[in-house]
């Protein structure tokens, strides 16, 4: 019998340990903060089947594909990475299963890690599919376990919504042990043909479905209501809070019990009765949940009057303090520091592969049309070599359409740049376009080995599998040509003048082209880096050329600059940029 304790667990690793005790068989993901470390999590019990996908819509059809085998499911994925994968989200949604199908999906208010701010909560609505968002790290292993149950009576996926503060935090969790389902027989059913008739009648299932697991969110206890202290008013009023997520965490932590709390676990379909019989008697109610007034415009439409985003910011993140503020309570005393202190923006990597490309873009004043990962940091001072970027492979096809409206003038002087997971995501869609339509556009893959941003996870590139075991790998050169580039070159990025050659050799050419700029990221476990290299003081000219690559390991002080031998890896492309041989071994 297997012997388990309680133990203290990030959000997301109660997620995997929930999909664990579920029986759940195969998961497959594309990584994203806030949501990665759920399918790393998982992948540590030798009973579930992980894997990287290469994107989103990979993951959702690849999980389904295992819930119609008979399986339990799961894919997990972060905010925005639920738009690629909303085209089978939908399908599926009226399609069905076979066994259940749990999509995890994180959202982060506050963009600590995203180029948006977007409410996953309305994919749930548009989609039709039932949406739990638990508060802490023992609801998410719950909320799991109770959405394949859901997912199987109600046969339908169903959402486990995260955000960061819950995906990244961490409380007490009672692990159970892992119940696994009889596997389901496979059997032919012509109903899942998605077209004509079997979608219309799928959509009169789908509604009444939705009308089903409303009688369900109003009796299952997965929403709770904590009634107030006898006799606990604030200004003279009695107050009530509907509320989810970590902001119920703040609500608990501002008013303790001095006002009632509707905690609601399951956020679509919301209960009408449930919070029509908690509004009774109320003076005032306050709707507190992060981001877009879903929670408030539903209670509207239920002709319930609720304070929300009168009240309370849409945008950003909650916090203890920022409720007290709102709500016109003291706030607690703070120190502030009057005096100023220099900004600390990120920055590459000492030595990343990816700043002597950037040197060189900046250097020949080109446009520079960026992507999503951590060279997305080429943006930033004093590289300031990157344009703009919108999502996951906008590059490639951004820069086509770019080119398209600016012609020669644009197509000589611009390239997108892209990561190599970026790349397999979404960008050979995007260089297809290239060559199909016919641009002489220049696309440079930063081909660093893995995928960095988000924790150094494999891709289908680096010949390993998410377990680090040996898989299929993919030829970049030969993908390219495959897609219709006659031009396709590898460089060194450490090799400045290789760099720049490529560049305006590709910049030149009257066809499209892809340069690879082919290093390993030097975070990678097991690469070998060069001796430290350093300045010799009396040939230093104080003529601050290397600091323009914007390196954390050079400094400059004394009217000199300087090396830091802990963080110096020996790239040696600062030395490529000293006139006066300043800086050697």
């Amino acid at each position: 019998m297997e012997i388990v304790m309680r133990e203290l667990m990030l959000g997301n690793k109660a997620v995997a340990r929930g999909m664990y005790e579920a029986g759940c068989k195969v998961i497959s993901s594309y990584p994203g903060t806030p949501s990665t470390e759920i399918t790393e999590e998982a992948a540590k019990y030798d009973e579930i089947y992980c894997e990287w996908a290469p994107n989103e819509k990979v993951a959702l059809e690849a999980a389904h594909g295992a819930t119609l085998g008979g399986v339990r499911a799961a894919c997990a994925m972060k905010h925005v990475g639920l738009n690629v994968a909303a085209d089978p989200l939908f399908t599926i949604s009226y399609q069905g299963l076979n066994a259940g199908l749990v999509i995890c999906v994180a959202d982060d208010p506050g963009m600590h890690s995203s180029q948006n701010e977007q409410d996953s909560r309305h994919y749930a609505f548009a989609a039709k599919v039932p949406m739990l968002e638990p508060a802490d790290s023992e609801e998410s292993r719950l909320f799991v376990k109770e959405a394949y149950e859901i997912s199987e009576k109600y046969n339908t996926p169903v959402f486990i919504k995260m955000c960061t503060r819950v995906a990244h935090s961490q409380s007490v969790v009672c692990p159970e042990e892992r119940v696994e389902p009889a596997q389901v027989p496979y059997v032919k059913d012509p109903t899942k043909v998605m077209m004509t008739k079997n979608s219309r009648d799928a959509h009169v299932r789908v509604e009444q479905r939705t009308l089903d697991l409303i009688q369900y969110a109003e009796t299952s206890g997965i929403n709770r209501i904590e009634e107030c202290a006898e006799g606990s008013l604030i200004n003279g009023k009695k107050i009530g809070v509907i509320t989810s997520s970590t902001s119920y965490q703040y609500t608990k932590e501002v008013f303790g019990d001095k006002v009632s709390v509707l905690k609601l676990g399951m956020v679509y379909p919301l209960p009408e009765k449930l919070i029509k019989d908690f509004a009774q008697g109320k003076d005032e109610i306050y709707v507190i949940e992060e981001l877009d007034p879903i929670i408030e415009n539903h209670c509207k439409q239920l002709g319930i009057q609720v304070h929300g985003k009168d009240t309370f910011p849409i945008c950003g993140e909650f916090s203890q303090n920022l409720i007290k503020k709102c709500m016109g309570m003291e706030e607690p005393e703070f120190t502030s520091i009057d005096a100023q202190i220099p900004g600390r923006p990120p920055v590459m990597c000492a030595g990343c592969p990816h700043r002597g490309i950037f040197y060189i873009l900046h250097k020949k004043k080109i446009m520079v049309y960026g992507d999503i990962g951590c060279y997305t940091l080429g943006a930033v001072a004093p590289l300031n070599a990157m344009d703009l970027n919108v999502c996951m492979g906008a590059s490639c096809s951004g820069l086509h359409g770019f080119n398209k409206a600016m012609g020669e003038a644009g197509e000589s002087n611009s390239v997108g740049v892209i990561g190599d997971s970026t790349f397999m995501h979404s960008g050979m869609t995007g260089i297809t376009d290239i060559s199909y339509n016919m641009s002489n556009s220049t696309v440079i893959i930063l081909d660093n080995s893995i995928t960095g941003m988000t924790g150094h996870q494999q891709n289908p590139t680096t010949g390993k599998n998410l377990r680090g075991e040996p898989a299929g790998k993919v030829d970049l050169e030969a993908l390219c040509r495959a897609l219709g580039f006659n031009r396709v070159r590898v460089v060194d990025p450490y090799d400045l003048a290789a760099v720049e050659t490529a560049v305006t050799e590709e910049l030149a050419a009257k066809e499209p082209s892809i340069i690879i700029s082919r290093r390993p990221c030097v975070m990678i476990k097991g690469t070998v880096h060069k001796p430290a290299i350093a300045i010799n003081q009396d040939a230093c000219k104080g003529c601050k050329a290397c600091m323009q690559i914007g390196c954390p390991a050079i400094s400059f002080k004394d009217k000199k600059a300087h090396i830091d031998p802990t963080l110096c890896i020996g790239c040696e492309v600062c030395k490529q940029m000293c006139r006066f041989d300043a800086i050697g071994m």
